[in-house]
């Protein structure tokens, strides 16, 4: 039991992501108010983007331009543990990509607000089915 909680305790970081995802999702699916679902969306990118930052994770490893990273004497290079720095590479540009998507939601959002007067989905669905 006692290794169990130990396994579960030691990959804290893969418990918050899962957290994070589920919320968002959560907000997603449930919500009705356009707003929330929006921030929902952002909470689940940015839960994916943790996700991978923390797969990419290595602990005593350097950055692969830097072979002498640790202890600054002559070590050798094929000694080294290298951090593979494409996943933070590849979340950078996520991260660019999830604020333009969140500009354009709210964008769209507040462009059905002043047509409706409502963010609220069933509002709106009945406003739209009157037309």
């Amino acid at each position: 039991m006692v290794d169990l909680l130990t396994i579960i305790i030691s990959k804290y970081n893969y418990w918050g992501y899962i957290v994070l995802m589920m919320v968002g999702l959560y907000a997603m699916i449930v919500k009705k108010n356009l707003v929330k679902k929006i921030i929902g969306m952002s909470i689940f990118q940015t839960a994916i983007i943790f996700f991978y930052v923390s797969i990419g994770m290595k602990k005593n490893a350097t950055i692969p331009i830097i072979s002498h990273g640790h202890d600054g004497g002559e070590r050798a290079v094929h000694a080294v543990d290298f951090i593979n720095p494409l996943p933070h590479v590849l979340m950078l540009t996520a991260i660019v990509v999830s604020v333009a998507t969140l500009g354009v939601a709210l964008a769209l959002a507040i462009k059905v607000y002043r047509q409706y007067n409502s963010l609220e989905e069933d509002v709106i669905d009945s406003l739209i089915k009157e037309k």
